[in-house]
């Protein structure tokens, strides 16, 4: 594929998810993210898995790189995490088959990969806290953000046994979640960019002088 025009459509992949899925910015709010919360990543993973893995796959992260990054030892990712293979290496699909899904909810359930990068974490969080009645939708309920979406409020038992705060809070760490698994390297790519920039201002120093000192003679 020509690389200019891949390049374009990666550039235009927010566009086509707004104009796939609509939106309505009057409900977008701040994601509290933060990649360095070990134990918020490993809720949301835990979250991810029970709750979104039933539907929809993740097959460009595998469960041994998640267990490695969040320091989830492989026996408890195998025994309380990994519901559609053996090896924890293999990549996370979900157990439902693509055609079952469009029968269910008219589509097929997207791959949850990169999802964050391509729609935003503000946009993830606040489309998974804007969940509302509607007895006119299929499901009998609809979203603020992403109105009249085919996805059920999967996780309305979990809303209602923990409250809109405690709720909000682990909505928190499924976004956190979803956010590390769309780049698995942004936390360690941030880290270094502080050091980079450190060593930057710390050569500005004798580069200064040695400039002066190369053009003091010079008029």
């Amino acid at each position: 594929m020509n690389k200019v025009f891949l390049s374009v459509i990666v550039l235009c992949l927010p566009l086509l998810a707004e104009a796939a899925g609509g939106g309505n910015n009057e409900y977008i709010v701040h994601a509290p993210i933060n990649l360095d919360d070990k134990v918020s990543l490993q809720r949301g993973a835990q979250i991810f898995v029970n709750n979104c893995l039933g539907c929809h796959s993740a097959q460009y992260m595998r469960y041994g790189r998640v267990a490695e990054d969040l320091g989830i030892p492989p026996e408890i990712m195998r025994e309380n995490m990994m519901f559609t293979t053996d090896r924890i290496g293999d990549t996370m699909h979900t157990a439902m088959p693509g055609d079952l899904g469009k029968k269910w909810f008219g589509v097929v359930p997207p791959d949850l990969t990169l999802v964050a990068r391509v729609r935003g974490e503000d946009w993830l969080y606040s489309y998974l806290t804007n969940f509302y009645e509607d007895e006119s939708r299929p499901w009998g309920v609809n979203n603020h953000v992403f109105p009249d979406v085919a996805m059920p409020h999967v996780l309305s038992n979990m809303e209602m046994e923990l409250g809109e705060d405690k709720f909000n809070e682990a909505m928190a760490d499924l976004t956190n979640y979803m956010v590390y698994m769309a780049e698995p390297i942004r936390a360690e790519r941030e880290r270094l960019g502080v050091y980079v920039l450190i060593f930057l201002a710390v050569l500005a120093v004798p580069v200064y002088f040695l400039n002066k000192e190369y053009w003091k003679d010079i008029h």
